[in-house]
């Protein structure tokens, strides 16, 4: 077997919360891939031109049925996997941007055919939750933010 060629992929996503008497809520999916359910952060790939932060908006909208706005970008989580492109294997360098996104409206649901489920789930209860050690961290650091701000 020959070596796979590389190639990059950009995608961005956000941690959708909001605070109602004293709690702080954020907004996870629960997914299958490849016969494997998770829970994890929305996100998406960044299409051609389109800036990260309006992806992560757009992103999390598709994936939730929630509208958010923007409080600034969390971090950026980078990692390497395997997946079949046009029939062949190779090997993808992922970048994902993930944003802190402040709930505006829209009544909590999973996108057709992508989510099987969209919840709003307390923050100390989500981040153990999460099925990638990266959106964990995401996870920490969008909590301390929110505290600092006091969102």
């Amino acid at each position: 077997m020959g070596k796979a060629q590389t190639l990059t992929q950009i995608s961005s996503g956000g941690i959708a919360f909001r605070s109602q008497s004293g709690r702080t809520e954020i907004a996870l999916i629960h997914t299958t891939m490849s016969g494997k359910d998770r829970w994890q952060l929305p996100k998406g790939i960044v299409e051609t031109d389109e800036p990260a932060e309006e992806a992560a908006l757009r992103e999390v909208r598709e994936e939730t049925n929630l509208s958010t706005i923007s409080r600034g970008l969390i971090d950026t989580a980078e990692y390497w996997y395997y997946a079949i492109h046009e029939g062949e294997r190779v090997r993808y360098h992922k970048f994902v941007h993930f944003y802190l996104l402040q709930y505006q409206s829209g009544e909590i649901q999973g996108q057709v055919g992508e989510v099987n489920e969209a919840r709003w789930v307390e923050i100390t209860e989500a981040i153990p939750m999460l099925a990638f050690e990266s959106e964990r961290k995401i996870a920490q650091k969008a909590q301390q933010l929110i505290l600092k701000q006091g969102a």
